[in-house]
């Protein structure tokens, strides 16, 4: 069995070395490439202020966080449910800094979270697969086709869960062949399997066009030629019908 966990967090500001905390983070857990339902999600008090450049990207406010329960008293159920996963981040030295800082502020011997998870970064990946690219969170949404509508500002579990539909695409092999141009596709499930859209109800009629008497004459001398090398693997006479073109 394969247990991935997809990552986020949301912080006081951008530097782990000027102090800054970690304010939320949030997890949603994938076993063999399927999400399971269960998620990881917690707001925490940093004991300190939210830099006002961070509140414009999350809009986490010192006033929301001031109930909040501390690092100490959520770090025994987070490392629970990430113990012996993979994790999965976007941009992860940035997480893992300061997942490693608060964790070095328990004491007692805690260990840094590469310890204890192996951790993938699906920017390092992004950057691998689309050089000279955008590749933040965003950008890869609207290369891989995933609605991320909902995110006016970045939330540690919403964007745990559209990371969560990025790493699916992106590590699925071919995630969209359009039909008509217009959106209706198969999809791949990322276990191989396509799952299959439903064609909308407005979509135009699909066109047929039949070959006429004069194309199939040429199909039948076509396939002589050919038969005179040796066998030939098609049928020697082309019904009406059977030979068409759907445009």
């Amino acid at each position: 069995m394969s247990r991935q966990v997809i990552l986020d967090t949301e912080t006081t500001g951008l530097e782990v070395s000027a102090g800054h905390r970690i304010i939320e983070i949030g997890c949603v857990e994938l076993v063999d490439r399927r999400l399971t339902g269960r998620h990881f999600h917690r707001y925490i008090n940093p004991r300190r202020e939210v830099d006002p450049g961070a509140l414009e990207v999350h809009g986490i406010s010192n006033e929301f966080l001031a109930d909040k329960p501390l690092f100490d008293q959520v770090a025994t159920e987070f490392l629970a449910f990430v113990a012996g996963a993979e994790l999965i981040i976007h941009n992860a030295a940035f997480d893992v800094g300061f997942l490693d800082s608060e964790l070095g502020l328990l004491g007692g011997g805690t260990r840094r979270i590469s310890e204890i998870c192996a951790v993938i970064d699906t920017l390092a990946m992004a950057r691998s697969r689309h050089p000279g690219q955008k590749n933040r969170l965003d950008d890869l949404c609207r290369r891989y086709g995933v609605d991320n509508s909902q995110r006016e500002l970045h939330g540690a579990l919403l964007d745990a869960e559209i990371l969560a539909d990025v790493y699916l695409r992106m590590t699925g092999g071919q995630t969209a062949l359009a039909l008509d141009g217009q959106g209706d596709a198969m999809q791949s499930s990322g276990n191989g399997e396509l799952e299959i859209r439903p064609v909308r109800a407005d979509r135009p009629a699909l066109v047929v066009l039949r070959a006429t008497a004069a194309e199939r004459e040429a199909h039948r001398e076509r396939l002589a030629r050919i038969g005179k090398g040796g066998s030939c693997l098609w049928p020697e006479e082309i019904e009406g019908g059977a030979s068409g073109a759907i445009l």
